[in-house]
């Protein structure tokens, strides 16, 4: 099901459509399954009655969370794209389509907030982080590429190479020590988690 509201994001870069949750190859399997095991270590033991995924994509990671929490509604959100609404209602998922800067709902919405692999693509990344902290009530995860770790990797993996190993549409770029004191701004970090070649946050709303 997508909800009706659609947020003017012309101007906004819409970031790379790589798959990695897809990946065949043994070894992105491997890195990919370590994030995800890293990500499921920071979720709350208890479960959130409302959980908003930011940047949700095709969904996967909502998918897991309304595995993980049954009870919970799970809404996603992302740009437009009527390919992504399609997939949403595919999985059953419950989408609207916003810009993280401008996010559609109340104050104190969300149990429990995720930006999973956005903040990285996004213009005013401090603007996303006041929105995200301005709908949570509680708990809050968020992840990014590791730099530089990133674009080495790609390109020791022949990927992006004559961009430096920059993935098209990441447009900002931390160590785990600078977005941790991005995030600390706003949040409490509660964990830190380096999957390689990612940096996951666990933080709480101060107030």
């Amino acid at each position: 099901m997508t909800l009706p509201h659609d947020a003017s994001t012309a101007a906004t870069p819409t970031g790379n459509n790589y798959d990695k949750y897809g990946a065949e190859h043994s070894l992105e399997r491997r890195l990919v399954d370590g994030f995800l095991r890293a990500l499921d270590s920071v979720l709350p033991a208890g479960a959130p009655g409302r959980i908003l995924e930011v940047g949700a994509g095709e969904g996967e990671i909502s998918s897991r969370l309304r595995a993980r929490y049954p009870g919970a509604t799970v809404l996603s959100i992302d740009l437009h794209d009527a390919s992504l609404g399609e997939e949403w209602c595919r999985r059953g998922a419950l989408g609207t389509f916003a810009d993280v800067r401008q996010l559609p709902f109340p104050d104190r919405s969300f149990d429990l907030v995720l930006g999973i692999e956005v903040l990285e693509h996004v213009v005013g990344p401090d603007a996303a982080l006041f929105e995200i902290e301005r709908v949570s009530r509680g708990a809050v995860v968020l992840s990014v590429p590791r730099e530089p770790i990133w674009r080495i990797a790609n390109v020791l993996r022949r990927r992006y190479v004559r961009q430096g190993g920059n993935t098209p549409g990441h447009l900002n770029h931390w160590s785990t020590r600078r977005f941790r004191d991005l995030v600390s701004s706003r949040f409490d970090v509660r964990a830190t988690k380096t999957p390689f070649p990612w940096t996951i946050l666990s933080a709480h709303r101060r107030s």
